[in-house]
């Protein structure tokens, strides 16, 4: 979820150096990508520049903005998606959420916080995003999420379970998602399932 909080005096590292690894792989994968909208583009070109700040741009430490990863579950037939209703802002949202020291990687991050917030093991991802988009948020007392969205799929027969930062999930059709839905969510959709039709994640024919 966008803006998930994981409590603890050591949760969240202010030394730049322990996000040294995550910030050179999102430099690189967003200077390689190619944008998915016209929105994705300007988002993207924001996103590398607040990754001029350093690695500190991918801890929720830095004010002006930082990194996030998200992920558009979808089942292993490619006709639901799953979403959570955010227990902070009460809309139907992509799960995701922050950084952590232990991410070596986007895709690790997006993968983990999949994996963490829907209680499905053996998801997998599509390494390259889907989406990028910037919106601001109440981190440190207000702040801005670069976002960086991928698509993962889900394996037959996977149950959902809901975890602490959810008041529920839900499979929904792709043309028919529930209100209220979060701003930005929709719009993963169609790239989500043009990166699973072009990938060897895709079970179904």
């Amino acid at each position: 979820m966008p803006d998930t909080a994981i409590p603890g005096p050591t949760a969240h590292p202010t030394d730049a150096a322990t996000y040294t690894a995550l910030h050179a792989d999102a430099t690189a994968l967003l200077g390689d990508w190619q944008p998915t909208s016209p929105d994705a583009a300007r988002a993207r070109d924001r996103t590398l520049r607040l990754l001029d700040a350093g690695p500190i741009a991918m801890s929720r430490q830095h004010r002006p903005g930082h990194i996030t990863a998200s992920a558009l579950i979808l089942d292993a037939t490619g006709s639901r998606v799953l979403l959570c209703l955010h227990g902070k802002f009460g809309r139907w949202v992509q799960l995701g959420g922050h950084c952590e020291p232990v991410d070596q990687t986007l895709v690790a991050a997006a993968l983990r916080e999949a994996t963490e917030e829907s209680g499905i093991a053996d998801l997998r991802i599509d390494p390259v995003p889907i989406d990028v988009d910037v919106h601001p948020v109440q981190c440190q007392g207000g702040s801005l999420h670069h976002d960086v969205r991928f698509a993962v799929l889900a394996p037959p027969g996977a149950v959902e379970q809901v975890s602490d930062e959810a008041e529920e999930l839900g499979w929904f059709p792709p043309d028919n998602l529930p209100q209220p839905l979060a701003g930005g969510t929709v719009q993963l959709v169609a790239p989500a399932l043009a990166a699973l039709r072009r990938s060897p994640l895709r079970l179904a024919p």
